[in-house]
């Protein structure tokens, strides 16, 4: 059931001058002020403080000239042309809404607006023009205080709403309006839009890097803070891959496009958080049915009371057109509609300012009903970057020159270990030795040619091999021998560290109620000593993918909402199966991934977070339609005259006025309680510190 954008409301067969293509998503509205509205929110914030700024002063006018405060022959008739003209200029957006309602046969806000306000006009012009001839009353006051108050909420609302939006405005800012491509060794100027992939591109020092590609020529330092979430800078050279959004250092570079558009790194974090707010959870489906039929319900429920209480009830004719103006103004549809969109929007931005994407109409309501978790082990749980924890000599060579062979050696390899290597001789200010013949060997290490010397170096170990009496928090160890002329002359000892963040993130989702499983394809003492630091309650060890799909399916029989969180890649299978798939260091393949939470920056602490997230969004979600339900329940029949019996009559001076401004307000409460949103904690106050030992889990073989 497509609805409205800016006001929620349900805008099925919506004709073509009332709809808007934008990122390749078709939008409908319900009138062409919201259309206005979306195509461009600035000037529509102009306009409404232009029309503020003439309404507000002619309003109060009206008021002292209507009740005798300014006092002088014509007053009346001074207020009735101020009427008119607040009537003209504040009250145009409405009769267009209102005429476009009525066109396409669906009622929205406007069309009440306008009903209740003209009401409340003609009649007092009536009385104005023909003296003598209705009830001497005038409500100049109340039709001019209406429109204006209407429109200082609505004021109010696009204000919340541009803050609730800045996520998404922020992501599609990034990237710069025009680039520098290069087309037969020369510079061009030309929009972002015209770039293909196989462009090469220059990025300037300082500017933000336009696409996802490769550096083919040039170096520099690059923030890739957007994609990892930390600040310090990574080093790119000539075939390093770059990602849009992210922010060049000193260097220039020039750059082989890969990713253009809606493909990009960026593009797609857009799509998604833009995807967001027209999605919806059951509740939300009640109130578009409620919000279909709610204008026409009004009036009518406006035209029974006016009627029931003039002919039956002793109303006077004015207090029966009171009666109406009152139930058609204070009646609020829209806060139906934006129960759902305003809360999602707002919870899912937050949720991208920390790395954390929710994809698909149905993520947030999953997650928020997550139970158990599931999660993989090697790059998920630990941190798939191995270091070099011990370098031990044999025959009391100088570790020194050792490592440097080392170094040496796996400076031209890609491989995992040899990046530790050369990171660990680089912490010691090791400069690597010259090497020659370089020759992976696939399987069994690297060689090369070292003063003459035949070098080599090779995992003895392929399995890795726990230690018992090692630190809380390291990893499980792998071990190669650095040779020289086929000799023993070292032993190297790697880690695959705990990622930091899983021993307090584990704890937070116990704290939730969620409790955490292991499954993974290692050995179970390896499985058991990660689980030890993790804390992490049960592990099942040695399970094939199809393995982890079975378990899954296991755990959800059992009922509930069971997740699983992994690579995103070697998991893809499992993800897809689960309820909820978390996909960890999803890095640049955002659209690839098989998770429904895409989590960029790699750590723990936001599966809590997007779970917490995602609770606090639905439950914004239930707090808007409560809100919604009650204040029309409420409201309308205060409005139709459940108080007359009590108060008498004399209520509606002061209802029409008190119910434009409730009226104004209440599309604003829903926004200000997601607005609450962005301010979700990352962290409880009383959190585990990583590290912290939680005990032993069992430990069952599979």
């Amino acid at each position: 059931m497509p609805t409205d954008p800016i006001c929620g409301m349900y805008v099925e067969g919506s004709p073509d001058d009332l709809a808007l293509t934008r990122d390749n998503r078709t939008y409908y509205f319900c009138s062409s002020s919201c259309r206005t509205t979306f195509a461009d929110p600035a000037h529509d914030l102009r306009d409404l403080a232009r029309r503020i700024t003439f309404g507000v002063p002619a309003t109060v006018l009206i008021v002292l000239l209507q009740y005798g405060l300014l006092r002088f022959t014509g007053a009346e008739a001074v207020a009735g042309a101020l009427a008119l003209a607040v009537q003209a200029y504040l009250g145009r957006p409405f009769y267009q809404g209102a005429w476009d309602a009525i066109r396409t046969r669906h009622g929205n806000m406007d069309l009440l607006i306008a009903v209740g306000s003209t009401a409340a006009f003609l009649y007092s012009a009536a009385v104005l023009v023909e003296p003598g001839r209705l009830p001497p009353a005038l409500y100049f006051d109340a039709s001019s205080a209406i429109l204006t108050l209407i429109l200082v909420g609505n004021y109010l609302e696009r204000r919340t709403r541009a803050l609730a939006a800045d996520t998404l405005k922020r992501l599609r800012s990034m990237l710069p309006a025009t680039v520098r491509r290069l087309r037969d060794g020369q510079e061009e100027a030309v929009p972002i839009e015209a770039i293909q992939p196989g462009d090469r591109l220059r990025v300037r020092p300082g500017e933000r890097i336009p696409v996802d590609g490769l550096v083919r020529a040039g170096g520099s330092s690059v923030d890739e803070s957007i994609v990892t979430g930390e600040s310090a800078p990574v080093g790119k050279g000539i075939g390093a891959s770059v990602v849009s959004g992210s922010l060049n250092g000193d260097g220039q570079l020039e750059i082989e496009a890969r990713s253009v558009g809606e493909d990009t790194f960026v593009g797609q974090i857009g799509r998604m958080v833009s995807e967001a707010e027209a999605s919806k959870v059951p509740l939300q489906r009640t109130a578009d049915r409620i919000a279909a039929v709610f204008v026409p319900t009004v009036l009518a429920l406006a035209f029974a009371a006016a009627l029931g209480w003039t002919l039956l009830g002793g109303a006077s004719p004015t207090d029966g057109i009171l009666i109406f103006v009152t139930v058609t103004i204070i009646a609020c549809p829209c806060a139906f509609g934006l129960a759902t969109p305003a809360a999602i929007v707002v919870g899912t931005g937050r949720a991208a300012r920390d790395g954390i994407l929710f994809k698909g109409h149905d993520a947030l309501e999953q997650a928020a009903r997550l139970d158990r978790l599931l999660t993989d082990k090697t790059g998920t749980l630990t941190e798939g970057r191995p270091t070099l924890a011990e370098f031990q000599t044999i025959d009391a060579e100088d570790p020194r020159t050792l490592l440097g062979l080392a170094a040496g050696l796996e400076s031209a390899s890609e491989h995992p270990f040899a990046r530790a290597v050369v990171a660990e001789a680089a912490r010691r200010g090791i400069a690597p030795a010259p090497v020659e013949g370089f020759r992976a060997l696939p399987g069994i290490g690297v060689e090369g040619i070292v003063d003459g010397h035949r070098v080599t170096l090779g995992r003895i170990g392929s399995a890795p091999v726990p230690d018992p009496g090692r630190p809380a928090g390291q990893g499980v160890r792998s071990e190669a021998t650095l040779a020289v002329d086929g000799r023993p002359k070292a032993i190297l000892r790697f880690e695959d560290r705990l990622r930091p963040s899983v021993p307090a993130a584990i704890a937070e989702l116990r704290a939730l109620g969620i409790p955490t499983v292991m499954v993974t394809g290692d050995r179970e003492e390896v499985a058991r000593a990660v689980a030890r630091d993790a804390g992490i309650d049960a592990v099942y060890a040695g399970v094939p993918p199809a393995g982890k799909v079975e378990i899954l399916r296991r755990y959800r029989s059992e009922g509930g909402a069971v997740g699983f969180v992994g690579d995103g890649l070697n998991d893809a299978a499992v993800l897809t199966a689960a309820d909820v798939g978390i996909a960890i260091g999803a890095g640049t393949d955002v659209a690839q991934e098989a998770g429904k939470i895409i989590l960029l920056r790699s750590g723990w602490a936001e599966v809590p977070l997007a779970v917490r997230i995602a609770r606090r969004t639905v439950r914004k979600v239930r707090q808007n339609l409560l809100w919604a339900l009650g204040y029309n329940a409420i409201l309308l029949p205060i409005a139709a005259g459940v108080l007359v019996p009590w108060l008498g009559f004399g209520i509606y001076s002061v209802l029409p006025i008190l119910g434009a401004t409730a009226m104004a307000l209440s599309s604003t409460l829903v926004l200000l309680n997601s607005l609450s949103l962005r301010w979700v904690r990352l962290l409880p106050r009383a959190a585990v510190r990583p590290g912290d030992r939680i005990g032993e889990p069992p430990v069952k073989a599979v």
